[in-house]
C-alpha cells in the first residue's frame, strides 16, 4: 500500500518536465465523458490548476461536456506529452469548484475571453458566424473594456478527484513502463501496481 502523495509528486515532476519541453499547451488534457444516452465523447480541455484534491478545468456548464457531467460525474482524463514520450491517464469524479474559485479564475481571464463566455451559447447550433460576432459586440457594449465583467451563471469549473492514475513511459521495443495507483474503496490509502506494457 502507498499514499496519494507519491502519485501527486510524480505527476508534479512530470508536469514540470512537460512545461519545460512541450512547445504548446503542456496543460492540455483529453476529457472523456458519457452523455445521457451512454455515448462517449472526448475533447481537449486545458487544466488550469491541480493540487492534492484533483485536476481543475473551466467551461460553460451548459455545453455538451457540462451537461454530460451533470448526468454522469465519472470522467476520464489523459495527458500526452509527445516530446517526453509520456502519458498520464486519470479516472475520477468531476465536482463543481466553489463559486469563489470560479470567480477568482474568471477575473484573471483576458477581457475578450470574459466577453466570449457571455456571448457564446457553447455547443448549441449557430446559424451564421455573424450572429456570434453580433452577440460579442452587444456584450462589449454592455460591459465596455475596463469595466467589471461579472462571471456568467452558466460558466464555472470542475475538479476531477482521481480514483485511478496511471503513468506511462515509452521504452524500447514497446516494452513500456506503466505504474497505476488506485484509491482503496474506503479511501484509507492507495495501491501501486506495475503493469505489463
Amino acid at each position: 500500500m502507498t499514499d496519494w502523495n507519491e502519485a501527486f509528486h510524480r505527476f508534479s515532476d512530470w508536469f514540470a518536465d512537460a512545461q519545460a519541453s512541450e512547445p504548446n499547451d503542456p496543460n492540455a488534457m483529453s476529457l472523456a465523458s458519457l452523455d445521457p444516452d451512454g455515448w462517449p465523447s472526448v475533447r481537449i480541455v486545458l487544466m488550469k490548476d491541480f493540487d492534492r484534491d484533483g485536476f481543475v478545468f473551466y467551461t460553460n456548464t451548459q455545453s455538451r461536456k457540462g451537461l454530460a457531467i451533470a448526468h454522469e460525474a465519472r470522467v476520464g482524463l489523459c495527458f500526452h506529452w509527445k516530446s517526453l514520450r509520456r502519458q498520464v491517464r486519470i479516472e475520477g469524479r468531476a465536482e463543481p469548484v466553489s463559486a469563489a474559485e470560479a470567480d477568482e479564475y474568471y477575473g484573471q481571464r483576458p477581457y475578450g475571453s470574459r466577453i466570449g463566455a457571455w456571448a457564446s451559447k457553447q455547443s448549441q447550433p449557430l446559424e451564421d458566424r455573424a450572429i456570434l460576432e453580433q452577440r460579442v459586440q452587444q456584450t462589449q457594449q454592455q460591459y465596455p473594456e475596463g469595466s467589471a465583467v461579472p462571471r456568467p451563471p452558466h460558466w464555472s469549473g470542475y475538479r476531477v478527484r482521481p480514483r485511478t492514475i496511471e503513468f506511462w513511459k515509452d521504452m524500447p521495443f514497446r516494452l513500456h513502463e506503466r505504474w497505476r495507483y488506485d484509491a482503496l474503496p474506503d479511501q484509507s490509502g492507495w495501491t501501486k501496481t506495475l503493469l505489463y506494457p
